[in-house]
């Protein structure tokens, strides 16, 4: 959520950079609701000053055994008027703070201005397309003769979304998480086993509510009322929900696993089958909190440890800055990092790592307080994937497939596998 103070003192500044990011984004309505606020708020304080000062008067006259009656009707009826006016600031606040709760958060001003992913900037690539001198199959037709997924029991389960891992698949899942979640550990993360559900007011916190409401997995009887991650970012930032750190505490710097869940349909062709896209699928996830001055660096270190797994794997991939209308509601910079992936002849992002900034953070009520003056000031967060396995999978088999429709899994996850080929299964 953006600062109203903030706002109120730049509102041109802010109001330019938004449009960066949200064309239609306007903070007229949210201005005039303020100041409607400001000036019910200081209405409100006067009167319960002039309030204040006639009840001295009340409690004078009384101890002189002068008549009072009319003074208290006065203090009677400012009594009301100020209810009145309390009861309409408060209304009009909630209005301000859910139109502040629909406002993005703010591009740094060196993001390329763009509505369109194709403008996202190339900044980097890792090592180069596989060429294959035999006919190369998808990942759903390497899985024919491989049998790793069910893609039918799944649907049969829950319908089309939910992949069943099955033998050997489930445990080249298992390995690559664990590999991902070793690389991380050794780079300085915590690892965190969250929750898979979360209260509301967390969703909140993160940025999902109220905009994303009708993406997400929920659970709302007369007992719970709870959603389904769509990421553990969502957890991991609800950790410290209205929390204040000493600045010597911080980065906080954590690494999970969770399964994530998204009512997102997968694109109509062939391209979007098996593992592309899921409403269910497993994640490793990075997620830090920083001193402001700090959240640049951590946002490289991030990076880079996604990127070490993918140079583990020998994987080619490419890192994308993202342009301003292609990044998320929460994030002021994100970087994807998107594998090349034969059976789809594109590249799918397996990564994105976003600098929050303090957007998060004001919504949690997530602070720290600072050395020098023990004020409170509010922590950057910043979130990214390391990996998510589904189209990581993805491109280990496409890019690792034999002519004879094997595959040769990556030497570094032999000691998490004890397995060099995946064979054909009758």
């Amino acid at each position: 959520m953006l600062d109203i103070k903030e706002i109120r003192a730049n509102p041109k500044e802010i109001e330019k950079l938004l449009k960066r990011k949200m064309p239609e984004a306007t903070l007229a309505p949210i201005l005039a609701l303020d100041e409607k606020i400001r000036d019910l708020k200081t209405g409100s304080e006067e009167l319960k000053a002039k309030r204040n000062a006639a009840s001295k008067e009340v409690g004078e006259r009384k101890r002189k055994g002068e008549d009072a009656s009319s003074i208290m009707k006065e203090v009677g009826e400012m009594g009301e008027k100020i209810q009145q006016m309390d009861h309409a600031w408060k209304r009009l606040e909630e209005e301000m703070v859910h139109a502040l709760a629909c406002l993005p958060n703010m591009p740094f001003e060196d993001i390329p201005e763009s509505h369109h992913a194709k403008d996202n900037v190339c900044i980097k690539e890792f090592g180069q397309k596989r060429h294959f001198a035999f006919p190369f199959k998808n990942h759903v037709e390497l899985n024919e003769k491989l049998h790793l997924f069910d893609f039918k029991r799944g649907a049969k389960i829950a319908g089309s979304g939910w992949p069943v891992y099955t033998k050997l698949g489930a445990r080249l899942e298992w390995a690559l998480l664990n590999y991902m979640l070793d690389i991380h550990r050794k780079n300085g993360f915590s690892m965190i086993m969250p929750p898979l559900l979360v209260r509301p007011e967390i969703m909140y916190g993160s940025g999902q509510l109220p905009k994303f409401e009708s993406q997400l997995f929920k659970l709302k009887d007369e007992d719970y009322h709870l959603y389904l991650i769509p990421t553990s970012e969502v957890a991991l930032a609800g950790m410290h929900y209205q929390e204040i750190f000493d600045e010597n505490q911080l980065p906080i710097k954590y690494t999970s696993y969770t399964p994530c869940f998204r009512r997102e349909a997968g694109a109509a062709g062939s391209n979007e089958r098996g593992l592309i896209r899921m409403h269910q699928f497993n994640k490793v996830e990075l997620f830090c909190l920083t001193k402001p001055e700090d959240s640049n660096k951590m946002f490289d270190e991030m990076l880079k440890s996604a990127e070490e797994v993918l140079q583990g794997l020998n994987m080619h991939y490419r890192n994308m800055l993202l342009v301003t209308g292609d990044m998320s509601f929460q994030a002021a910079k994100t970087i994807d990092i998107e594998v090349w992936l034969p059976g789809q002849n594109r590249y799918y992002e397996v990564s994105s790592v976003s600098n929050c900034t303090d957007f998060q953070a004001r919504r949690a009520e997530t602070r720290y307080k600072e050395k020098k003056d023990g004020k409170t000031a509010f922590v950057h967060t910043l979130n990214g994937s390391g990996l998510a396995t589904s189209r990581l999978m993805v491109g280990l088999l496409e890019n690792n497939q034999r002519e004879d429709g094997t595959v040769e899994i990556p030497k570094i996850l032999h000691p998490y596998l004890e397995e060099e080929i995946i064979e054909l299964k009758p």
